[in-house]
């Protein structure tokens, strides 16, 4: 468990802030090392969960980016579940339901994916 206390800074618009004062510096290096390991998924990851979208939505992969969202692509629920089932089974990992209904974006899955890998290792 971490130490450490938080202040939390909020702005006229939407965007908030969060800073934290560790008690140590083996915290804060812990802290870090999660957050840049699991802040996006690596180019590999990404280029094979795009490649893997567009194969199964039968579109161009230039079409398909890090942002683009899977009902931008013309992806229903159907499709969904199918490109979660391929992407499973390409990386060969349990993304599980709960998992899978918070993905909206290509870099969603992608992210999630590497986060189900480093959770199995």
């Amino acid at each position: 468990m971490l130490n450490c206390k938080t202040l939390s800074l909020f702005s006229c618009e939407t965007n908030f802030f969060s800073f934290s004062v560790f008690s140590n510096t083996k915290q804060l290096k812990e802290m870090v090392f999660r957050m840049h390991h699991f802040q996006q998924a690596q180019p590999e990851t990404l280029d094979i969960v795009q490649s893997t979208i567009a194969k199964q939505l039968s579109i161009d992969e230039s079409t398909v980016t890090p942002q683009t969202k899977f009902a931008d692509l013309g992806a229903d629920s159907l499709d969904t579940v199918e490109i979660m089932m391929a992407l499973e089974e390409k990386f060969e990992v349990s993304i599980g339901e709960e998992g899978a209904q918070n993905i909206a974006t290509v870099q969603d899955a992608a992210d999630l994916i590497e986060k189900v890998k480093a959770a199995q290792n």
